[in-house]
């Protein structure tokens, strides 16, 4: 059998559940991409996703990535484009949950500056974490502690990475495309914020997995009496 027949036998047999979110993905890419507010800095927060979407292409032909952990990174870049379409420091949230609720997240926490890219920071370690749990049990077949511990410390260290390549950003793109592109917006703080948020969303992950599966356990065993 040729290497082409070998590749299309082989995408027969694949799940079609994550390419259905890639082409759900790719409508609400092209709608956003429009009309940025910000070209310049939608095209520097979509470096991110040119460099993630074959990537992901590659994980999905090997196989071996959960249906919870496709359809986490869809949320992920969802939200992500969000952000690259107004600039994370411009997304209006607090106008749309006054429009829709009636009021004001800025106003009830006294927050002073945009919270949006916090709100991505922390889903980072909240939705990312399912990936990266099936590829640490995909390096190591027998259940160790390593299977929620190496999750969370890749999260961590890809948040520090982040971190790096913002304030690269900072130094080959001086001025205003930078600076909303860092998004630090005054706070002195920032990196180290956004790595603790991301933590805290893979802690949550990793505290939600843990029970689900005790729960399930229980459920068993419960069923098997």
């Amino acid at each position: 059998m040729s290497r082409i027949k070998q590749v299309r036998a082989r995408l027969l047999t694949l799940d079609p559940f994550p390419v259905w979110l890639f082409i759900g993905f790719m409508l609400f890419w092209l709608w956003l991409a429009i009309s940025p507010h910000y070209r310049s800095d939608w095209l520097l927060e979509n470096i991110l996703v040119f460099v993630a979407v074959p990537v992901l292409g590659w994980m999905w032909y090997q196989g071996g990535v959960s249906p919870l952990a496709w359809l986490s990174i869809f949320l992920f870049l969802a939200f992500h484009e969000i952000g690259a379409h107004y600039t994370y420091s411009e997304v209006p949230y607090d106008q749309w949950l006054k429009t829709l609720f009636g009021f004001s997240l800025d106003h009830w926490f006294g927050f002073e500056r945009n919270q949006y890219d916090r709100w991505v920071h922390f889903l980072y370690g909240l939705l990312l974490f399912p990936l990266m749990k099936d590829l640490t049990k995909g390096l190591f077949l027998y259940e160790t502690v390593l299977w929620r511990l190496l999750p969370i410390l890749m999260i961590l260290s890809h948040s520090a990475f982040y971190e790096i390549v913002e304030w690269l950003a900072v130094v080959l793109f001086p001025g205003e495309l930078g600076e909303s592109y860092l998004g630090a917006q005054g706070d002195i703080w920032d990196a180290q914020k956004d790595m603790t948020l991301a933590l805290l969303g893979a802690f949550i992950a990793s505290a939600l997995s843990m029970s689900l599966r005790y729960l399930v356990a229980k459920i068993n065993l419960s069923t098997n009496k």
